[in-house]
């Protein structure tokens, strides 16, 4: 009875109207599909009645992107933060809520990907946005991804990433490495250690915008994928519908969208339900180009790898739902026990197997209980076929592996158990 009292008294203040703080043409608004993807009646939350892809913008706009900054903030001697959704994407996700499979699949895309903008030609994908606004992204993003259709976006800045972090209580996550870095120009300052810590949103937002190693913007998705796993664990449950005012708060404050009220309580519904199993994180398969001293840096998609994707995740054509050969699959371990002797004993079952194309990379730094079995490509079948020929460990379709691996193994504690052997007393 409170429960549908509670709903009664939400469904009162519930909106039918765009959250909208851009506005759409009408010509754009036809980019995005038409149709309702929620409905309620007064005892229950609103609920998702079909499958929904969403495009999700992270921007940063400082007072150089804008022709008339705040005069408040036009008058610092550093570039500050505008609350603004205009400019270049820092990052951008495709997700899908698909109520039908009780699935979630986030595909991120790297802002360097290198495609066709209508109307711009080929550059880099974080441009559409600076170009033509949701709807030249949103264009964009499905010529890309063979054609899928996108029913909404959310453009949120990096001031509303803080702020919602913080209006969720904070994320508990493993810092991989320390990171340093300072930029005085932006009054950008990134300080944290290694480690499992609790972060606030000041402190989450400096690991989500380190881009500054080996991997660039790739290792920072890789950081992304990871909070945002750690988000849904702790934050996405039923709890998380009594912070909805402080949610909406922020919206209202830092996010442009073209859901309403209605539509987005049904998604974080339903995102609360999902088994954290079944939500899927993949990245637009690519390589980074080579490029020259005069040349732009680009991540150089995989069209036959991206068709596999959207076909099988985002039900766009055909998908080959088959495992492939051991032989033909590249697997990468990555140790989080700090035993050596363990991973090559490993490689060797593999290798009897028939597994005969595994290396190891470099070691996972969070010490593991349980070993995880990465689909880094999104072949699911591959990695359950693995994880039942080991006998141990958890099958994870996201892109938190090495990168140049079909498969990642980082491999946990019970490795040992599995061998009927004691964990050594100096592992992790």
């Amino acid at each position: 009875m409170l429960s549908a009292t509670a709903g009664a008294l939400l469904a009162m203040t519930l909106s039918s109207t765009p959250l909208m703080q851009r506005k759409l043409s009408s010509l754009d608004a036809t980019v995005f599909k038409s149709g309702g993807i929620a409905s309620r009646n007064t005892l229950q939350f609103p609920e998702l009645t079909r499958p929904v892809n969403i495009l999700v913008m992270g921007v940063k706009v400082l007072t150089s992107d804008v022709e008339n900054p705040p005069a408040e903030l036009s008058k610092l001697p550093y570039q500050a933060l505008v609350n603004s959704f205009e400019g270049l994407t820092d990052t951008m996700l495709l997700i899908r809520f698909n109520p039908e499979i009780q699935k979630v699949v986030v595909m991120s895309i790297p802002r360097d990907t290198k495609t066709e903008i209508p109307g711009y030609g080929v550059t880099k994908i974080n441009a559409a946005n600076a170009y033509g606004g949701p709807a030249l992204t949103a264009q964009t993003v499905s010529q890309l991804l063979d054609g899928v259709g996108i029913d909404r976006y959310v453009t949120i800045n990096v001031q509303g990433v803080q702020a919602l972090i913080d209006a969720l209580g904070g994320v508990t996550v493993y810092v991989p490495k320390d990171m340093k870095y300072q930029d005085n120009s932006q009054h950008l300052y990134i300080n944290l250690k290694a480690g499992k810590q609790h972060l606030n949103g000041s402190q989450a937002l400096q690991l989500l915008r380190f881009r500054y190693d080996q991997y660039g913007d790739i290792g920072r998705i890789q950081r992304q994928q990871m909070v945002m796993r750690a988000l849904m664990e702790q934050a996405l449950n039923p709890m998380t519908l009594a912070r909805l005012p402080q949610i909406l708060s922020v919206i209202q404050s830092h996010v442009d969208t073209n859901l309403s009220v209605e539509e987005l309580v049904a998604l974080v519904g339903y995102a609360a339900r999902t088994q954290r199993s079944n939500v899927q994180m993949l990245m637009v398969p690519g390589d980074f180009n080579s490029p020259g001293e005069h040349e732009t840096s680009y991540w150089l998609p995989n069209y036959d790898q991206i068709s596999q994707m959207m076909a099988k995740y985002f039900d766009l054509g055909f998908a080959n739902s088959s495992a492939h050969s051991p032989g033909s699959i590249q697997i990468m371990i990555q140790d989080s026990t700090g035993r050596r002797q363990a991973t090559q004993s490993l490689v060797d079952r593999l290798a009897h197997a028939g597994y005969g194309n595994v290396a190891i990379s470099d070691p996972y730094t969070e010490p593991l209980t349980v070993t995880r079995i990465v689909a880094q490509q999104g072949d699911a079948e591959s990695a359950e076929a693995l994880r039942q020929q080991l006998g141990f460990g958890e099958v994870r379709i996201e892109s938190t592996g090495d990168l140049g691996s079909d498969i990642t193994i980082q491999l946990g504690r019970d490795w040992f158990q599995h061998q009927g052997k004691p964990t050594p007393t100096n592992a992790p």
